[in-house]
């Protein structure tokens, strides 16, 4: 019987072009999302229906919050493993609206830790940078201490917690994905560089926080899913336990420079330098020493940001009509 690569969450940013990536290597797939409204869901459908065009893709619309329905229809299929990166993203969105990571971010991880124990499944499931919270000793890394200071980025940490505690006591193999800020083509419109080129469209003004003076690891969506595929080619290597990655680019740059760059690109200076949300870390930078020991040595396997960004530029060009 046909065994199949469950991967939740394939109509998002990153779960879309990781789903490219592994039906190119002529994996097959089952692609679960529930294509919700938290942006325009033109967006997801444009990436679902290039996903449809593969044969060895197949495409459930699931809540996964809907613990019955969830176990019936992903039951109908065998699996060779499960990568989960369906979750409610956005910080500030989690201060209006904790009700909904609840739901999406711990709930969901609930019911699908549960189906992997039950049918005796390896799986990846995407955590975020932001679970290291502030800090001033950098780069982080792996083993060092978890201090969310946000909605969202606690229910990652609940994700990561119960991840161990199913290792522990039902001796699961998990490995959890802590993704940087990734940046790129299709990316999601609520983040930054993106958000400037939409304001650049509709002639907004742009508001920069913290004066951009703050710095993140900006981390192109390419090189996002070449790291990740790695660990994917590498599962049966993964004992039991709760396998934990930075996916990142390990290089800080501040917002500052991101904004110059989009400047220089698009000749759009309408920008307002505002203060910072309590919500917003200083900074974010991971080693990716750990993940580098999957990629052959001397191969840097990382684009430089501005050519990332004027790759991001040029999609986004050909593509504002999904911004209107």
């Amino acid at each position: 019987m046909k065994k199949y690569i469950l991967l939740t969450g394939c109509a998002g940013f990153i779960g879309f072009h990781l789903s490219e990536k592994l039906l190119k290597k002529n994996y097959n797939l089952i692609g679960v999302d529930s294509v919700n409204n938290y942006y325009n869901p033109k967006l997801k459908y444009r990436r679902l229906n290039i996903l449809k065009k593969k044969k060895n893709f197949k495409f459930l619309k699931i809540d996964l919050s809907d613990r019955k329905k969830t176990f019936k229809l992903l039951s109908k299929y065998n699996y060779k493993f499960v990568i989960h990166l369906a979750a409610q993203p956005g910080v500030r969105y989690s201060l209006k609206h904790p009700e909904t990571y609840v739901k999406n971010n711990i709930l969901v991880f609930s019911n699908i830790i549960d189906f992997i124990k039950e049918k005796k499944l390896k799986f990846f499931y995407a955590s975020s940078s932001s679970v290291y919270g502030d800090s001033k000793s950098f780069p982080k890394k792996e083993s060092d201490l978890l201090q969310p200071n946000n909605i969202y980025s606690l229910t990652k940490k609940n994700n990561e917690e119960t991840a161990n505690l199913y290792a522990k006591f039902y001796g699961i193999t998990a490995v959890g994905l802590r993704f940087f800020t990734v940046y790129g083509e299709y990316g999601r419109p609520d983040m930054f560089i993106l958000k400037f080129l939409q304001s650049v469209i509709h002639k907004k003004k742009i508001y920069v926080y913290n004066k951009g003076n703050h710095f993140r690891d900006f981390t192109y969506i390419n090189d996002t899913i070449e790291m990740t595929f790695n660990l994917i080619k590498n599962i049966n290597k993964f004992k039991k336990g709760n396998h934990i990655f930075n996916i990142c680019r390990g290089k800080s740059e501040s917002l500052r420079k991101i904004v110059s760059h989009l400047i220089l690109l698009t000749n759009y200076k309408k920008i307002i330098y505002t203060k910072s949300f309590n919500t917003e870390v200083y900074k974010t930078h991971g080693s990716n020493n750990k993940i580098n020991q999957y990629f052959k040595k001397g191969r840097n396997p990382f684009i430089d940001i501005k050519s990332g960004i004027n790759k991001t530029y040029k999609w986004f060009l050909e593509n504002q009509n999904l911004f209107k």
